[in-house]
């Protein structure tokens, strides 16, 4: 399986429980989000702003995606919540589609543009790293089958402190349409239409 075939299974509706410890605290917290993964045409005008805002020739792109989420957490405050959106180009290297560069337009450990990378594991396993200015993050997503998703992921921040975090995620749209889809999807990649996923 390359990057594009991994991606291909992420599109539609999840529901997505996790876990997530507090390292410095020895304390768990959970919580739960719905998210939703919609592929992108290659002319949709977030994909040349990104690939712009990146520096990066927009013809090198062969994933887009746009991403959102509504979660919650055990210890929100009143007025916090987990809802955002994003959207995000696959870059791979040249000579090797299994790996690459992520552009996305805001990251997981913090709101800004970055750009991460990416590659696949000797397990199929999608792993994605990211370096900010005051923290970095690791992250990788499997799949148990095509309607279950697993996720991991570790946040190092610059003074020792760190989170740890694991995802289950089920599918919520109906499979059978999602083969479809997929069908459709493959026919676009030979195409040149091609698009990529995350969550949060």
């Amino acid at each position: 399986m390359d990057a594009m075939e991994f991606f291909q299974l992420s599109t539609g509706k999840w529901r997505s429980q996790r876990i997530t410890h507090h390292l410095a605290f020895k304390r768990a917290e959970s919580g739960d989000s719905e998210i939703y993964v919609e592929a992108l045409a290659p002319d949709h005008p977030k994909i040349a702003e990104i690939c712009q805002l990146h520096e990066v020739d927009l013809s090198l792109a062969i994933g887009r995606a746009f991403v959102s989420w509504d979660g919650s957490m055990g210890w929100d405050r009143e007025d916090e919540n987990h809802e955002g959106s994003t959207v995000f180009v696959l870059v791979p290297d040249p000579d090797d589609s299994r790996q690459g560069r992520l552009l996305r337009e805001r990251g997981y450990a913090e709101i800004v543009p970055v750009i991460g990378r990416y590659h696949m594991d000797d397990d199929n396993g999608l792993v994605l790293t990211t370096e900010y200015e005051s923290m970095s993050s690791i992250e990788r997503f499997w799949f148990a089958n095509p309607t279950l998703r697993l996720r991991s992921s570790t946040v190092k921040r610059f003074g020792g402190f760190s989170t740890a975090t694991f995802c289950t995620e089920f599918r919520m749209d109906d499979h059978s349409e999602q083969n479809s889809d997929q069908k459709v999807a493959s026919s676009r990649l030979e195409s040149g239409s091609h698009f990529s996923m995350l969550g949060w």
